[in-house]
This record gives structure tokens, C-alpha cells and sequence, in this order.
């Protein structure tokens, strides 16, 4: 027992103090997105921290960070303004069904996680990995661009004078102090020196700089403080439990589940790769469904992973569940006992941090390998990258999938090949090669002279492998156009799978399909102890 309290607590100090820093990074980060999609900024905090406990204790990966995310944001943003339009004015009948639509969600990322459908994230090209986290590394670049603007005669404008250089200076030291201070020691985090040293810079100086409190005043919000989630009871009132509102959330819902399940499972392979360990995905997609329902009925605008926090939280130590637990407990007492120290941090500060975890983030080794990869994988990168940054994350990971599948699938049908000879009894032989599916069907198809063969044929699949429906369906067609001819024709060395499916098909195969076997080849396959008896005799 001590053994494993140690083990466990060998880390509690990095951990402690990257939770921190990932709390504060996450006030701002989650009162935008809150502005985002049209709710109350502490719709978005509540989602910051019920997502971030709940997920942190019982998910798939421990120290990634999870929370309001602004890919989420963007589509909710529509389903609040129809809700909105389909009440009375001031009703904020959009922010009820937004939280009967993340309910939802969380049912279906549940059943993902009940369905094990977690480790079809493995299906994932890597070419996808590096244009997701490249895409995402430029949306988060320019989200905090949207920092740099100032709010003048009720008007956002861009900053200028003094007021700029000062916001840049601000970011440029936070970035300096993150840089440089791992170089001198690497037991201080950097982020949160960072950011208490910028802070203490324009309090003391009494600086006229954009601060949390302000951008939320900005926004329309009434400051940061807030007390405990409640229970949503209205939801039931206000909310018909019909097929019609069914078929105006259940979309909606769709859409966020797999955007938030993808933008997860990514995240997860990415902290996997930092850390050198391995999550498990189908735990995290019925940690993620979990926390989405009991963020629904908290009143939370629903959340995912934080690839920028996540990424925060590595780079700080933080390595086991405590430090999203830290995390979130400290954005709970923020909002409860600090929101006043909270909003005196500078947003340039949090801006420096955030700018440091894209340098971070973005995969700079894609630039040096364009010339060494295939070029239909440059072509994924960079359509992944696009997309996530013109759309979602959910349209560029399944577009890139999908055109991998293709280039994949092309590839694959040009290698399908046919060895002719013939037998001194005058029999033709086809000795097939390569991968038959639905992709290589046509070239398959070219291969045969039925009418010119002779009259006896046979096909050896020994070096091939009959891998769908389609190839069954070609074999089957290839035997009746030479019976039709007239001539016999014999397959040899077909999978057992396939075999039993050609058997179903007609009672006419157990003719044509050849059982016994003499090829040492297909024995040595078949069984795995002559294989090794083999190997033995050569003394390997």
C-alpha cells in the first residue's frame, strides 16, 4: 500500500502546479467560447469544470485536459439562435434546447463507448494526425488575434499606438520567460511563472491593458463570479418531449458527439505519443458521453478534449489525473472565491502561453519530410489542415479518411497480377497475385482470354487474397463465362471463407473448387508446425 502511494504521489507537485496553470488558461478560453455560441459566460465555465472533473477521473487518458472547445462552439451557435427564434423574446428558449441537445450528444457518445467504437480511431492515417494537429494549431494562432482588438464607441477595432506595442511586449515576455526559464531550471513552470510575472508587472505598474475581467465586460458578461452548477429543472418544462424535437436536436447532436469523440480520440493518440504510453479510447468516449449528460442537466454548454490545455498540461509535468483534477477544482474555486484576483490577469499573458503551445503544437517536421512522402500524402496534409481550419474538425478528419481510402484503395487495384503457363497435358494455368476486392475486379477481369483459352483452365489464387463480396461476385461470373464456352475450369488454393461462400452460392463449385492440395507452399501456410520443423532443419 505505501509502494503504490508513493508511486502515486511521485509526481503530485508537477501535477499540482501544471493544474493550476491549465485552470487559469482555461477562464479565458472558456468564456469565449461561452461568447461563441451566443451563452452566458459561466455556461461555459460550469462546462469547463464538470467536463474536466468527470473526464479526468474516470477517462481513458490521464493528464489530458478537457472542457468548453471552440469546435464544439461554432456549431452550437446556430442550434441556440433557432432555439432562440422558436420562443418568446427573452425566453432563452435556445439555451434550454442546447442543453437537451448536449444530453443527447453524451447518449451517443456513450453507446460509441458501449459499442467499442473508440479503436476505429487506429483507421486514422498519419498523414491525417499531422493535418489535424497542423489545423489545429493554426485555429487556435488566430483565434488569439482576436485578442488584439479593442472595444471603442461600442465597436471592436483593431488596437493601435501605445496600447498595442504594450500588448505585444506583454505576449513577446510571457513567451521569453516560457522559453527561457526550462533552460535554467526545468523544476518551475514556466507557463504559470509566466503568467504570475506578467500579471504582477500590470498591477504594480498599473498598466492600461486588456484584462480576463474586462474581455468578459466586453463580451457583455457581468464579471466571473458565479456559485455552485444547479440543476437544470426547466429543461423538462420547456423543452416538449416530442418527435419534432427530436428531429431538431437529434442532428445537431450528431454532429457534436462526433466532433467531440474525434477531436478527443486524436488528442488522445497525440499526449500517447508525448508520453511514450497508451490510453484506452473506449473508456474516454464513455467518460467524455458521461460528463456531456450531467453537464446537460448542470446547465454546461457541453465539451471534448483541449488539445492547447492537454498540451499545456504535458508540457508542465502534469502526467496522472491529478492534474485535471487540480485543474478543474481550481476554475471552481476561481469562479466561486478568487474571480477577482482571476480577473486581473492580463489576457496578454494567457495570449503569450497560448502562442508558445501552437509553436509547440504545430508539426514543423511536416515542412521536412514534403519531399520524402508520397505526394497523394502531401495532398491529405495539407487538405486536413485546410478544412479544419475553414470547417470543423469532424468534415476535415473524415474527408481526409476517406481520400486516404481511395488513394489506398487505387494503389492496391493496380497491383492485382496473373502468371500464365501451361501444363504439359496442355491445360493453361493463371497463377493470380496480389489483393482482389472491389478496386481490382476490373484489371482481374483483363487478365483472361475465355474465348481463345484452351479447354481446360485452372486459376491458382495460392498468392492472392479474396477479400469482399465483389471479388466472390467476379470469381463467380468468371466461371460461368467459361462454362458457358464450353471449358473446364478448376480454382485452386482459394480461402476457406471463400470457399464456403462460392459453395452457397452454387452446388456446381464443389466440382470446380480443387481440395486437395500439393503445393508445399499452401501447406507450410496452412501449418505453422511444418513451417517451423522447416526453419529447424536449416538450423535458423
Amino acid at each position: 500500500m505505501t509502494e503504490f502511494i508513493r508511486k502515486r504521489a511521485a509526481n503530485a507537485k508537477n501535477d499540482i502546479l501544471s493544474g493550476l496553470t491549465v485552470a487559469l488558461a482555461l477562464v479565458p478560453e472558456a468564456v469565449a467560447f461561452a461568447f461563441v455560441a451566443g451563452v452566458d459566460p459561466l455556461v461555459g465555465l460550469y462546462a469547463a469544470f464538470m467536463i474536466g472533473l468527470i473526464t479526468s477521473v474516470f477517462g481513458g487518458r490521464p493528464g489530458m485536459i478537457s472542457g468548453a472547445t471552440g469546435a464544439l462552439a461554432v456549431v452550437m451557435v446556430h442550434l441556440v439562435a433557432e432555439g432562440n427564434a422558436m420562443g418568446a423574446p427573452g425566453e432563452e428558449l435556445g439555451l434550454y434546447y442546447l442543453f437537451a441537445t448536449v444530453i443527447l450528444m453524451g447518449i451517443i457518445q456513450m453507446l460509441a463507448g458501449v459499442f467499442k467504437l473508440g479503436k476505429f480511431v487506429r483507421l486514422i492515417p498519419h498523414p491525417v494526425m499531422m493535418g489535424f494537429v497542423n489545423g489545429l494549431a493554426i485555429v487556435i494562432c488566430l483565434a488569439q488575434f482576436g485578442m488584439f482588438m479593442t472595444v471603442e464607441n461600442g465597436q471592436e477595432v483593431w488596437m493601435s499606438g501605445n496600447k498595442l506595442w504594450t500588448m505585444i511586449g506583454l505576449v513577446a515576455l510571457t513567451m521569453g520567460i516560457m522559453f527561457g526559464l526550462p533552460k535554467l531550471t526545468k523544476k518551475l513552470p514556466e507557463a504559470l511563472i509566466a503568467i504570475l510575472v506578467v500579471s504582477a508587472i500590470v498591477i504594480f505598474g498599473n498598466l492600461d491593458v486588456a484584462t480576463v475581467g474586462s474581455f468578459i465586460r466586453d463580451g457583455g458578461g457581468e464579471g466571473l463570479k458565479g456559485g455552485l452548477p444547479q440543476f437544470q429543472t426547466d429543461i423538462f418544462s420547456k423543452v416538449p418531449f416530442t418527435w419534432e424535437t427530436i428531429k431538431f436536436i437529434g442532428p445537431y447532436a450528431l454532429i457534436l458527439a462526433a466532433i467531440g469523440l474525434i477531436e478527443s480520440l486524436m488528442t488522445l493518440n497525440l499526449i500517447d505519443e508525448l508520453t511514450e504510453t497508451r490510453g484506452n479510447s473506449n473508456r474516454e468516449c464513455m467518460a467524455q458521453g458521461g460528463a456531456n449528460i450531467i453537464t446537460g442537466f448542470f446547465g454546461g454548454m457541453g465539451g471534448c478534449a483541449m488539445i492547447g490545455q492537454s498540451i499545456i498540461n504535458i508540457k508542465g509535468g502534469g502526467r496522472t489525473r491529478l492534474s485535471g483534477i487540480v485543474a478543474a477544482l481550481a476554475l471552481l474555486a476561481f469562479i466561486l472565491f478568487a474571480s477577482g484576483l482571476i480577473e486581473q490577469v492580463p489576457i496578454a499573458a494567457l495570449v503569450g502561453v497560448m502562442f508558445m503551445v501552437v509553436i509547440g503544437t504545430f508539426a514543423w517536421s511536416s515542412f521536412r519530410i514534403m519531399n520524402k512522402i508520397p505526394k497523394t500524402d502531401v495532398f491529405v496534409l495539407i487538405l486536413v489542415s485546410g478544412l479544419t481550419v475553414l470547417f470543423d474538425l469532424a468534415i476535415a478528419v473524415i474527408s481526409g479518411v476517406i481520400v486516404s481510402a481511395l488513394v489506398f484503395s487505387w494503389e492496391n487495384a493496380k497491383r492485382i497480377r496473373a502468371r500464365k503457363r501451361m501444363k504439359d497435358d496442355g491445360t493453361k494455368v493463371y497463377e493470380i497475385w496480389g489483393p482482389l476486392f472491389f478496386g481490382s475486379i476490373s484489371a482481374f477481369n483483363e487478365k483472361f482470354d475465355v474465348k481463345n483459352d484452351p479447354d481446360k483452365v485452372e486459376i491458382d489464387f495460392v498468392e492472392s487474397r479474396v477479400s469482399d463480396h465483389s471479388a466472390i461476385e467476379a470469381i463467380f461470373n468468371l466461371v460461368n463465362k467459361y462454362e458457358a464456352e464450353g471449358k473446364h475450369v478448376k480454382l485452386k488454393h482459394l480461402s476457406e471463407d471463400c470457399k464456403v461462400l462460392l459453395y452457397k452460392s452454387s452446388p456446381k463449385f464443389h466440382q470446380v473448387i480443387e481440395e486437395a492440395i500439393d503445393d508445399p507452399r499452401y501447406h507450410l501456410a496452412e501449418n505453422p508446425e511444418a513451417f517451423t520443423k522447416g526453419l529447424g532443419e536449416y538450423n535458423l
